[in-house]
């Protein structure tokens, strides 16, 4: 027994030492690669770096428009403020940025000048041929002299950036200047009161001549009439669109042919009334030297007769007191036609008396005219487009050939009824 018990100690001895060492080879091969790995520039890391605070850099900020300086007006200067614009145009190109009106883009119309430590782009508003379409939107059919409008900066062919003034927080658009708008307003309303006052006291698109009568006025002429209404609409536009657009080349040429159909109506409408006048002072004339010469031979046949005695006339006497008295009824008579054929002249003349512009220019000796009618009635359809296209669009209306062809045939109508009429 006690030998079995020597052998039991014996191998517990033994399987304690074996475990020693090799807990004892373990550590000590632990402590050698230890130092290994933290020295060694070749050994690869297994595992996952922590993220360094140097190289996790923050993200991109969007660039935002937080402030505008200047006024908002076409052909004028403003600075915009942009944050982060300095961390944006790393990898894109400031100079291409463009103003955006009302989220629509002013193409073409880039930066003059850059300060892009400081954020800001200076722009010049103005109107290119790439953005005239745009403009012509933000400034046609003004309802007063400035208008509410939304601002920002953006690509061309991008969007524009954020900005603080979007919506509840817009910016004055100035369409008209309040000095020249007053001005321009000032030069058309003087000009509209003095052609007013000559139509009225002078016969600058009456009929011409002399009044007719003392205090009393010519008619009114539809040629003259019609010239005058073309001249002031294309006057008042023009000023009106140089105002808005600062453009100055805006008459079409098809508004230069309506302007020449309207002043060959009136050149010949005054060249078929010259004529007349020219006529019927010469008949007057003819008559009153005829009336004359009929009076004083009258006056002669009396004076030849009274000594005649158609008691005591001889057969010869009695011959010429016969002839004599044929010729005094002759002319006597005629006498009585010349009366009647001045009477005819003179009223013409005396009806040559304003009876009120609409029926001085669409009547005639007979009434009303269908003639003068049609080319009163299309002056006044073409009127309004006109004003339609320089309110909407700030430009003059083109108008088509056809159109010109349709006002060319009414007018050259009126002109072939003028030279049977008797005004």
């Amino acid at each position: 027994m006690q030998i079995q018990k020597s052998i039991k100690l014996l191998r517990a001895v033994v399987v304690t030492g074996l475990l020693l060492s090799t807990l004892t080879v373990a550590l000590a091969q632990a402590e050698q690669q230890t130092p290994a790995t933290a020295t060694s520039p070749q050994q690869p890391s297994t595992a996952a770096p922590e993220p360094s605070p140097v190289s996790a850099a923050s993200p991109t900020r969007t660039p935002r428009v937080v402030a505008v300086a200047g006024n908002i007006e076409l052909d004028d200067i403003v600075e915009i403020q942009i944050e982060s614009l300095v961390e944006w145009a790393e990898k894109n190109e400031p100079l291409k940025l463009v103003p955006y009106i009302n989220g629509r883009a002013i193409k073409g119309n880039y930066p003059e000048e850059l300060h892009l430590d400081h954020g800001r782009l200076i722009y010049h508003l103005e109107i290119t041929p790439a953005n005239k379409a745009v403009w012509v939107d933000l400034l046609g059919a003004p309802g007063g002299i400035r208008r509410a409008v939304t601002l920002s900066v953006g690509l061309e062919d991008g969007s524009a950036f954020d900005s603080v003034h979007e919506k509840g927080r817009e910016l004055p658009l100035t369409i008209i200047s309040p000095v020249y708008g007053i001005v321009a307003l000032l030069v058309i309303i003087v000009t509209l009161v003095l052609l007013i006052w000559l139509i009225r006291n002078t016969n600058i698109i009456r009929e011409p001549g002399p009044p007719p009568t003392p205090g009393k006025r010519r008619p009114y002429n539809l040629g003259r009439a019609q010239m005058a209404f073309w001249f002031f609409l294309i006057y008042a536009s023009y000023i009106t669109i140089w105002l808005v657009t600062d453009a100055l080349d805006t008459i079409t040429p098809s508004l230069l042919a309506l302007m020449g159909i309207s002043a060959g109506t009136a050149l010949g409408e005054a060249m078929i009334d010259s004529g007349k006048e020219t006529s019927k002072t010469n008949q007057m004339q003819d008559l009153q030297a005829e009336k004359q010469a009929v009076e004083q031979g009258i006056s002669q046949s009396q004076k030849d007769l009274s000594p005649i005695d158609a008691a005591t006339a001889t057969v010869t006497d009695q011959a010429n007191r016969d002839v004599l008295n044929q010729q005094l009824v002759s002319s006597r008579t005629r006498l009585g036609q010349l009366d009647q054929q001045i009477r005819t002249l003179t009223s013409q003349q005396s009806a040559t008396i304003s009876s009120g512009f609409i029926r001085d220019v669409l009547s005639d000796s007979s009434g009303y005219s269908f003639h003068r009618f049609q080319i009163f009635a299309w002056t006044i359809v073409l009127g309004i487009i006109f004003l339609s296209s320089v309110y909407n669009n700030l430009t003059m209306p083109e108008f088509s050939t056809t159109l010109l062809g349709l006002m060319g045939l009414s007018a050259g109508t009126y002109i072939g009824f003028k030279f049977p009429e008797q005004k």
